[in-house]
């Protein structure tokens, strides 16, 4: 019982407290009030909230366990199945990718699966980033229509796609990178940071290089957090992993302290703009604490070609996603239907589950 009045557990009860207070006064007000011709009853209000908290809960733990950020999931999903505004939808998402990424930090710097000096260093770039990506999401929504929108999605998604590709035929190359030459720069900066490895039961030493580069790339990665409101996970960790050489679990964990310390600047412009509604974000808010908080437990315990095989599932939705609606805003294709969607998904996490299953039988 003790340990329900520590951190982070003492955060997670009174965040629960004050949610279900919330709701409760919600429905008395909303129980006295007239239903208008063509609204939601309280009771469908009510469905759907609790609806968007077991699907934050779902996205939080698969994210984290991912390293990509809640958004990255979030923002497709309400994008393409509900009429929700754009930009309100972009808000809400960086939202969920920043919870997602505070929540999980506690377990992985106890841990010292995080390297906190790696994400010191990349922070106040992917900061800029993140606040001039939003900036500019706002100018296009403002002033350039679907048509810029739609090209800069088919021109991310790919990007993504690219990156996908390289993860799956990358092998162990990616779970532990190589270093052949450590540059000045980064010997200077003093950046590796060794840390137990639960899965191999040993100490790991990896050494780091090209340190200057991955600032450049950070910034960049930042401005597309912004800018679409995914979150930038799914690109953290491989800017991470392919340009400084960062081994995949610890830019998973990176990832999501980053996502914590860069998204609450990107979601300044959006709360300014008033595209931040309280109501409909906090069930997704609770779902990322607890999902959260579980997908940072699992991912301590787990070996890094898990984690590599789920990131690879997440990078190919989102790519379906991202070349699907641009193609949609510039009138090349009409709306999916949802169960089309639906059936990418899980054909998708289909073949990622097996090969998770071949990978576990091949190791064990």
């Amino acid at each position: 019982m003790g340990r329900l009045f520590k951190s982070p557990w003492l955060e997670v009860n009174v965040m629960l407290f004050v949610l279900i207070l919330s709701y409760i006064a919600l429905a008395l007000f909303s129980s006295a009030a007239e239903i208008p011709e063509g609204g939601m009853t309280s009771g469908a209000i009510w469905g759907w909230l609790f609806g968007f908290f077991l699907l934050s809960f779902a996205i939080a733990l698969v994210a984290v366990i991912g390293g990509i950020g809640g958004g990255v999931l979030f923002t497709p999903f309400m994008l393409a199945f509900t009429p929700v505004d754009s930009l309100i939808v972009r808000a809400t998402g960086l939202i969920v990718a920043m919870f997602s990424g505070l929540i999980s930090t506690g377990p992985f710097m106890r841990g010292g699966l995080a390297n906190l000096k790696i994400c010191i260093y990349c922070a106040a770039a992917y900061g800029v980033g993140a606040f001039s990506g939003a900036q500019g999401a706002i100018y296009v929504a403002k002033h350039l229509g679907e048509t810029g929108e739609g090209l800069v999605r088919l021109s991310l998604g790919l990007i993504l796609a690219s990156l996908a590709v390289y993860f799956l035929v990358g092998g162990k190359k990616i779970e532990w990178p190589e270093v052949k030459r450590v540059d000045g720069f980064t010997k200077w900066l003093k950046l590796p940071q060794p840390y137990y490895e639960v899965s191999l039961s040993k100490v790991i030493n990896y050494p780091l290089t090209r340190a200057g580069w991955v600032m450049f790339a950070i910034v960049g990665v930042g401005m597309l957090s912004g800018f679409f409101g995914l979150g930038a996970g799914w690109a953290i960790v491989p800017a991470q992993n392919l340009i400084m050489a960062v081994p995949l679990k610890v830019a998973a964990a990176n990832s999501g302290v980053l996502l914590g310390m860069g998204d609450c600047i990107a979601v300044w412009p959006y709360l300014l703009m008033g595209a931040i509604i309280p109501v409909f974000a906090a069930p997704w808010l609770v779902g990322q604490v607890l999902g959260g908080l579980l997908g940072a437990l699992i991912l301590i315990r787990v070996k890094a070609g898990f984690v590599r095989y789920l990131l690879i599932g997440f990078m190919f939705f989102a790519c379906f996603g991202l070349l699907t609606k641009g193609l949609n805003m510039l009138g090349v294709i009409g709306t999916l239907p949802v169960w089309v969607n639906a059936g990418v998904f899980l054909v998708i996490f289909g073949v990622v589950t097996r090969s998770i299953i071949k990978f576990t039988r091949a190791e064990s």
